[in-house]
């Protein structure tokens, strides 16, 4: 990006070692920093020098240094960590990545941590510790069913609730579960698929079947809800876009003492019948206004996927 009006400006920071982690494997961080922000970056000892016009520097500058200070904590920095830090710090430049990538919901088996990767996330972890009814609403890829899972867990392993409840609307394969062969769990399980990726992702496979067989987390379709009163309990309903308005009310007034619920959906993608009212949408609508729920909204650009999921998206909406 050489140009009569670059400009040069050079960061100097304290530590090798911190500095030679940010910088990754023969500076391959900062070659992903300069070819995402369009700047030239050059390292040589703790020094880095940025050459580029004076917007890219300031974005470069920035996130470099808030880059370093996670570091510095000893934050295992992946090459989509800095994809996510360069969308917030676009979008937000006076954010503090340290009070976003440092907030460890949980740690998984394999001993990887679980944290927000955005403000919408952020904003979404905060929501379910201080609310007992959250709804995160927004496009595929934003996280909103694995934060909840990753919540859920906390909570379980925390024994912050006695029990997480699963649960989702069958509504895509246009059948009723009584006439699919198999007990609840067959009947269930192809529904549910996301929601045991999620839960295998965090703890290993044993683990999370000896915690199925004790009733501690329980995977049961939305119809199998009504009538029972869930205390104690975590409880996550994933694909809200596809519940009725009497399945949503049912839903929502299942709920106990001291129990917390999370309803995840994304209301581009309905699939009831035509003529059918969204539950996830009317409830918006109805209970936006009381105290003690929650509305956390996510937008493509908050897709923390492959970097060509937020592309896909929105290539569909101008499609549309």
């Amino acid at each position: 990006m050489a140009s009569a009006e670059a400009k040069i400006h050079k960061i100097t920071l304290e530590d090798n070692v911190h500095a030679s982690t940010l910088f990754g494997e023969q500076n391959k961080h900062l070659r992903q920093i300069a070819h995402t922000i369009d700047i030239e970056i050059h390292a040589r000892g703790t020094t880095v020098t940025l050459k580029g016009d004076a917007i890219s520097i300031a974005l470069a500058e920035k996130l470099i240094r808030n880059l370093y200070a996670l570091v510095e904590e000893d934050y295992p920095l992946f090459p989509s960590d800095i994809d996510y830090a360069i969308n917030i710090l676009s979008n937000n430049d006076r954010v503090n990545l340290k009070e976003i990538f440092l907030d460890t919901v949980y740690i998984t088996s394999k001993k990887r941590p679980i944290a927000p990767k955005g403000l919408a996330q952020k904003k979404y972890i905060d929501a379910i510790r201080k609310f007992d009814i959250v709804f995160g609403i927004g496009p595929a890829g934003t996280g909103k069913t694995y934060l909840a899972m990753a919540m859920a867990v906390s909570y379980l392993t925390t024994h912050q609730v006695n029990r997480i409840v699963l649960t989702r609307p069958a509504v895509e394969a246009g059948e009723h579960l009584g006439f699919l062969p198999g007990d609840l769990y067959e009947k269930v399980n192809p529904y549910l698929r996301p929601l045991y990726d999620a839960l295998h992702d965090m703890m290993n496979y044993e683990k999370a079947a000896r915690l199925i067989q004790q009733g501690a987390i329980e995977v049961a379709p939305l119809a199998f809800m009504r009538g029972r009163t869930l205390n104690d309990a975590f409880v996550i309903l994933d694909e809200a876009q596809n519940t009725t308005s009497e399945q949503m009310k049912m839903f929502l007034t299942r709920l106990g003492f001291t129990s917390k619920a999370v309803v995840t959906g994304d209301i581009t993608q309905i699939d009831l019948p035509e003529g059918r009212v969204s539950g996830l949408v009317e409830t918006k609508e109805i209970l936006q206004h009381i105290k003690g729920i929650a509305f956390v909204d996510f937008f493509k650009a908050d897709v923390v996927r492959h970097r060509l999921v937020q592309d896909i998206i929105e290539a569909y909406e101008q499609g549309k």
